[in-house]
């Protein structure tokens, strides 16, 4: 049930009502915005009648919500929520450009990649510790000293980090990470999520290979639901019948789940297609369709990639691109961080 209170509401009997429902079995999700405050109910509402909280004198109006998400949902918060990631915001206008290699390989790469994709406008740095792999016998990702790595890239570029956690058992290695992500084998991975959202560090969560948008507004609930809202969707494309590419990029779905949730959107290009030629499109694409961000993999010799190369940019592939994307960002009238 959502609960709109009246603007000129007294912040003492706003305080009791709060307590009256708290009293009943439920938890209450505020969200005060410029125009509006509504309290959000989440619990068994079945038992309160709309009559019984439109007679307090605090409450404009009540409707009953039929989704099962709700900390995520729009119309529990009618704002865009803007999660900071060391400084970088992401949503509410603010557009972000996350980048780097797939997998880190050497101090020397991931630090090359991270100079040029920061010179070039990125704001993030992305690289993989951790990788989760189709085939046992692919290169599985440096683990550990790969993570060490990615902090001396941080170092020397000032750029926060992105990087994937595969299970709750490494949640220890990433206390130094500033954004965590969860790759989308593991978006309905309940526990992993549960674990990611007792901890307070922002979250960037991968749309599964082939989950509807409510399953993945869902997970991101799960997170929400352990206390850290600072969360972010990410459009990487979801398995069809075409086998020409390696997904299929769901554009309709970043302009839904703008609907759905108050949310940030970013949209991975590199993943959703599987060719470097095709990202750039893609990209320009996202931002058109309102995308709050980009998630791009640039590597410094993708012929020699130990991990989809096929997929990544070079750094000048990449200037090219920043110089186009910052001039959308621009005309679409958000901001570039």
């Amino acid at each position: 049930m959502i609960i709109v209170l009246k603007q000129d509401a007294p912040d003492v009997q706003v305080r009791e009502f709060c307590h009256e429902l708290e009293d009943m079995g439920l938890q209450i999700n505020d969200s005060k915005g410029s125009d509006t405050h509504i309290l959000g109910l989440i619990g068994d509402t079945k038992a309160i009648a709309e009559s019984w909280v439109l007679a307090n004198p605090v409450v404009e109006t009540c409707r009953r919500v039929s989704e099962p998400y709700k900390k995520a949902n729009r119309k529990f918060h009618p704002d865009d929520s803007v999660i900071d990631v060391e400084g970088v915001k992401i949503g509410g206008g603010n557009f972000a450009v996350i980048a780097g290699p797939c997998s880190i390989e050497s101090e020397e790469q991931i630090t090359y990649c991270a100079q040029r994709v920061k010179a070039a406008g990125a704001s993030l740095l992305r690289g993989g510790a951790f990788k989760p792999r189709t085939s046992p016998y692919s290169f599985q990702g440096m683990r550990s000293e790969g993570l060490d790595l990615l902090k001396l890239a941080r170092r020397a570029t000032g750029s926060p980090i992105v990087t994937e956690i595969m299970n709750t058992e490494h949640l220890p290695l990433f206390e130094n990470v500033d954004l965590i992500q969860v790759g989308a084998r593991n978006m309905q991975n309940f526990e992993l999520l549960k674990a990611v959202g007792r901890q307070k560090k922002p979250v960037l969560l991968k749309r599964g290979l082939a989950n509807t948008l409510e399953e993945f507004v869902m997970s991101a609930e799960y997170i929400m639901a352990e206390g850290n809202e600072n969360v972010i969707l990410c459009e990487r494309g979801i398995r069809t019948f075409e086998t020409s590419m390696r997904n299929t990029l769901d554009l309709a779905g970043v302009v839904m789940l703008h609907k759905m949730t108050h949310l940030p959107v970013v949209v991975d290009p590199s993943h959703a297609c599987g060719h470097a030629w095709m990202v750039p499109e893609l990209a320009k694409a996202a931002v058109a369709a309102g995308a709050d961000g980009l998630m791009i993999e640039v590597h410094n010799n993708p012929a020699k990639a130990k991990c989809d190369g096929a997929q990544s940019l070079t750094p000048d592939q990449f200037d090219e691109l920043m110089q186009f994307i910052g001039k959308e960002v621009e005309f679409f009238g958000k901001k570039m961080n």
